[in-house]
């Protein structure tokens, strides 16, 4: 449905996630990749959504004087808010054990921004998802990050692999959030070009 409505459009997709370039590919979309080095560094007085509206908007500035007349860029941030603290990926194995065990038996929030930029605008949205994880072992942190190399994820874990399983209790909001891109708001926001 989208490939038919978007045909006069050449989409970009600036992220290297293997798990954006699925969905774009589920949706039923042509695209093609392009990535950019970017320093993702925000403003400290930033909170929630207004980091991820930050960086996905950061992430297209460096297309600006590349996109052509039919260009649609699309880029994305994801963070795990908790205790009013932005986690991204972590850094190592130890960085990635601390967010887990201060995630353990608590809630947070996923949060996911996209940036929608033509020559001629420019609309940043965002989703908001709370995970609810169960109490975990050290154990089991251990064996998640050692066997599945979380190091790539905000937060540091994916909720579509092992620990998703075996750690979340239950989610409000949407299940695509979580796992890096909340599709359906996409979507629709694509339906409207």
């Amino acid at each position: 449905m989208l490939r038919e409505k978007l045909k006069n459009y050449s989409i970009i997709l600036a992220s290297g996630s293997p798990r954006r370039q699925q969905f774009f590919k589920d949706l039923d979309l042509d695209f093609e990749i392009r990535l950019k080095e970017v320093e993702e560094i925000y403003p400290k007085e930033l909170n929630g959504s207004e980091i991820t509206d930050f960086l996905a908007d950061l992430k297209s500035k460096p297309f600006d004087n590349e996109l052509t007349g039919k260009d649609v860029l699309i880029t994305s941030d994801t963070i795990v808010w908790f205790n009013n603290t932005a986690l991204g990926k972590p850094k190592n194995e130890e960085d990635a054990f601390t967010m887990l065990r201060s995630l353990s038996g608590n809630k947070h929030e996923v949060v996911t921004s996209i940036s929608i930029k033509s020559i001629h605008f420019q609309k940043i949205i965002n989703d908001t998802t709370s995970v609810y994880f169960k109490e975990l072992t050290d154990d089991e942190i251990h064996y998640y990050i050692k066997n599945y190399q979380p190091f790539d994820k905000a937060g540091s874990y994916g909720i579509q692999d092992w620990f998703g399983f075996i750690a979340v209790d239950k989610i409000e909001g949407s299940y695509f959030n979580v796992a890096g891109l909340p599709v359906h708001k996409l979507y629709k926001e694509l339906m409207k070009l």
